[in-house]
């Protein structure tokens, strides 16, 4: 494993995340949301910045971005369907693609939903899945511009990745998911144990990701849902939770 994501609070409840890799030195951003508590981490980190990746458009993912090219110039690595709305550019991706990430790659994955050009990043030397909006811990994005059917196409195309996957997730949604997951699926015993361990976990003033796909698989209404049209009641009864 050369890979390794560190997740840093950023406004109330977002998470971006701090990628290393252990070959190259280099070191990436997931999402950045500010640039105060970015070029923190980043200084903490040796104090460089080789790249950004980004997931959608949203003010509460990019709005860091400007800082951090100033400072460090990384390449800024985005959807090109997208890049009308996404800060400029250094490498436009597509779906399949790989990002060249020190010794490791970052597939690209197309995950329209809550954005139109919505995608996510799995890095298979780490098992890391980088969803942004797409998917949380018991739980997955609103659906701003694209509808159920998109959603549900979009989380399906995670399922060859393995249970081990370490999903790191941009919100810390995960307290409120728990709660409208059982009412759902009051019955799951994993989800049950879920729920209280990230009450503990919030209790303490610890982040509740990353968290195992193979956890969210026993767990996530969302993804467990099996078809679009349970997908679509699901989201529905969320909205009004």
């Amino acid at each position: 494993m050369t890979v390794t994501a560190t997740p840093i609070p950023m406004l109330s409840d977002n998470y971006s995340w701090l990628l290393k890799e252990s070959v190259s030195g280099k070191v990436a951003i997931v999402d950045p949301a500010e640039s105060e508590p970015a070029i923190a981490a980043i200084e903490a980190a040796g104090g460089k910045l080789d790249m950004i990746l980004l997931t959608h458009h949203h003010a509460d993912h990019v709005d860091g971005v400007p800082a951090l090219v100033a400072k460090y110039h990384p390449q800024v690595v985005g959807n090109a369907a997208d890049a009308h709305r996404l800060p400029k550019l250094d490498v436009a991706v597509h779906e399949g693609d790989s990002v060249d990430f020190g010794a490791a790659k970052a597939r690209v994955i197309d995950t329209p939903g809550h954005t139109l050009g919505h995608i996510s990043y799995f890095i298979a030397d780490g098992e890391i899945l980088l969803p942004g909006d797409t998917m949380f811990s018991m739980g997955c994005g609103r659906l701003f511009e694209g509808t159920a059917e998109d959603m549900f196409r979009s989380m399906a195309k995670y399922e060859d990745l393995p249970d081990s996957t370490l999903v790191c997730a941009g919100h810390e949604y995960t307290s409120s998911n728990a709660k409208f997951a059982l009412t759902v699926d009051p019955d799951n015993e994993a989800l049950q144990e879920r729920a209280a361990a990230v009450t503990a976990l919030r209790s303490a003033g610890k982040p509740t990701l990353p968290v195992t796909l193979g956890q969210e698989r026993a767990t996530n209404p969302f993804l467990r849902a099996p078809d679009a049209e349970t997908f679509r009641k699901l989201r529905t009864a969320k909205d009004n939770f």
